[in-house]
């Protein structure tokens, strides 16, 4: 039998379950490892900030009356640490626009990473090309905007728990997914604009 997330935690609070806390991360590791490198694109980056998440995941989790609260959702109470441990990275280099915008050509992106089924070359090449506009086009939104479709993309929080880990109502968290989606597409149509047809 599959144990939820929240008895997975129990396991590892109460009896130092240290397979409970595997399971967990196993889980959830690649929504947390997507939200990261989408964020601040680079990978070696990016494996730190993962780490440093976890090692304060694990801090709360092991403080005496737990620094972990039963709230719900793990998945939702790790995103916070991980925004937070992000944003702390980003303070310490000054402002969101001194994230690297990952100029390293020869590093594919974290979704080109996921198992995929069997496509013809051309299929997987056109499909490789959309992703790094994609990233591309993601990396050019304005931060607030890009956070709120990172979380909702990589994590599958509600837009609701958006808000509540962003500190901002959930009408702002959805107008922000809008304006993101709405952006995207209006970068869309100018590259396809720009790009000359092929004869």
């Amino acid at each position: 039998m599959v144990r939820t997330d929240e008895e997975l935690v129990t396991a590892y609070i109460d009896a130092h379950d240290q397979d409970a806390f595997r399971e967990l991360v196993e889980r959830h590791k690649d929504r947390i490892y997507g939200y990261l490198l989408g964020m601040v694109h680079r990978r070696d980056l990016a494996d730190d900030l993962f780490q440093e998440t976890f090692y304060r995941v694990v801090s709360a989790m092991q403080r005496e009356r737990g620094g972990y609260e039963d709230r719900g959702r793990w998945l939702a109470w790790v995103m916070r640490i991980a925004r937070n441990t992000t944003l702390d990275h980003i303070r310490k280099r000054s402002k969101w626009q001194d994230v690297d915008s990952g100029n390293d050509r020869d590093e594919t992106s974290y979704w080109e990473q996921l198992p995929a089924r069997q496509e013809s070359a051309d299929s997987l090449l056109h499909r490789a090309e959309q992703r790094e506009l994609l990233d591309e086009l993601i990396r050019e939104l304005p931060p607030e905007q890009r956070e709120v479709l990172l979380l909702r993309q990589e994590t599958d929080l509600t837009f609701r728990e958006i808000g509540n880990l962003t500190d901002v109502s959930i009408n702002t968290a959805l107008g922000r997914m809008r304006y993101a989606l709405a952006n995207l597409r209006k970068m869309l149509r100018q590259r396809e604009r720009n790009t000359p047809s092929e004869v």
